[in-house]
């Protein structure tokens, strides 16, 4: 069968490559704890799950696009009480099946050849621009610029070809967060040539020090602003696959054209659990202790070895500095039974790096802290 260029002429996913070593080495016997993936590991909320399973009615039919009324407007009503952001529920904001599908899908609603994504980042950005049939036009972050972009050494030209530009704070791998000040520049040059600015804030409700991080759905003006977050992290819900996109009333329009025709509406019993969910903040909290306690029991081992801390204080990973040979000790420790993420899986710019996703369990990550005492030496 003829297949999409797109898809041949694709690397493996960095992380399918992971899970195909940790099932040799789990098959060889091998007692693993993982902090490769970012996906969440603790308890959804029973709250959330009592919704859930309450909201199962006997006749099922198939989801709008547009979300449940209740869904969109506990979404703007969290959005006004955590960042101050006026939404119309029928017209800025649209529920999501999680916020992945919402990147991969972005690029395919918009005109413009060129998808401008921080590297290091999350793969999704670019593979999303390929199959849409764009190009990807890589902002570097330096750990000496605070693994902040520099919108303003791309040239003007450029940014005529730009279809959307992804911003990701706080940042997945680097934990750092933003000041609003670089969503203020990204929204004025997406206005003057006409692209989306597009901020995954998966992570704003995961942070360890100072200031809660800032959200572009700050900015007084939302032409051209795209918005996603979603509810894996924040409620430990990755498995219910709910999240939204917010700004632009024109490109929330737009979205509602196009997702019926890709079968991505989220169910409706999981929207009314998404809807309890975005109503509470004191479960939020719990989540934000726990990994500050994994947190404080991981980091100091690393330090203590030489693995210096070159990331945030947001987020649930570790950016640590390891060096030239960072892919090498990623392997040994695979092979010690610790599971990390070298920094090259998200790109060319993450080498000498490690991530570290704080997604096991307490108990786990105090075994890890045993383990790596002596791996590390």
């Amino acid at each position: 069968m003829r297949l999409s260029p797109a898809l041949t002429g694709m690397q493996t996913y960095p992380f399918v490559r992971l899970t195909d070593a940790k099932r040799r080495l789990l098959a060889a016997g091998v007692d693993l704890i993982d902090f490769g993936v970012g996906e969440p590991r603790e308890e959804t909320p029973a709250f959330i799950r009592a919704a859930l399973a309450d909201a199962i009615e006997p006749l099922s039919t198939y989801p709008l696009a547009d979300g449940l009324v209740e869904l969109r407007l506990a979404i703007a009503t969290w959005a006004e009480q955590r960042f101050g952001a006026i939404l119309n529920p029928a017209t800025h904001v649209v529920p999501t099946l999680g916020s992945k599908e919402a990147i991969f899908h972005l690029p395919q609603v918009l005109g413009g050849d060129l998808v401008a994504a921080p590297a290091p980042g999350y793969p999704v950005y670019e593979r999303g621009a390929v199959f849409a049939g764009k190009e990807v036009y890589e902002l570097p972050l330096r750990e000496d610029q605070g693994f902040l972009p520099d919108l303003g050494a791309v040239p003007a030209a450029t940014w005529e070809r730009v279809s959307v530009l992804w911003l990701n704070y706080p940042n997945n791998p680097t934990a750092v967060t933003t000041p609003l000040e670089l969503y203020e520049h990204a929204a004025a040059l997406a206005r003057e040539h006409d692209f989306v600015l597009a901020s995954d804030e998966a992570y704003s409700e995961i942070y360890f020090g100072g200031e809660p991080p800032v959200s572009a759905l700050q900015l007084t003006d939302l032409r051209n602003v795209a918005v996603l977050n979603t509810l894996s992290k924040r409620s430990s819900m990755p498995g219910y696959r709910s999240g939204f996109v917010a700004g632009d009333p024109d490109l929330i329009a737009l979205l509602k054209r196009y997702r019926p025709n890709v079968g991505v509406a989220p169910q409706a019993f999981v929207q009314r659990a998404a809807a309890a969910a975005w109503g509470d903040e004191a479960h939020v909290d719990e989540v934000r202790a726990t990994y500050r306690a994994k947190r404080d029991v991981l980091l100091p081992v690393f330090e203590r070895h030489g693995l210096r801390s070159a990331g945030g204080e947001a987020t649930f990973f570790l950016w640590l500095d390891a060096g030239l040979h960072a892919d090498m000790l990623a392997d040994r420790l695979l092979d010690g039974g610790i599971v990390v993420a070298p920094g090259s899986f998200f790109g060319d710019a993450g080498r000498g790096y490690l991530r570290v996703a704080l997604v096991p369990t307490l108990a786990e990550c105090e075994r890890a802290a045993e383990r790596l005492d002596s791996l590390l030496r």
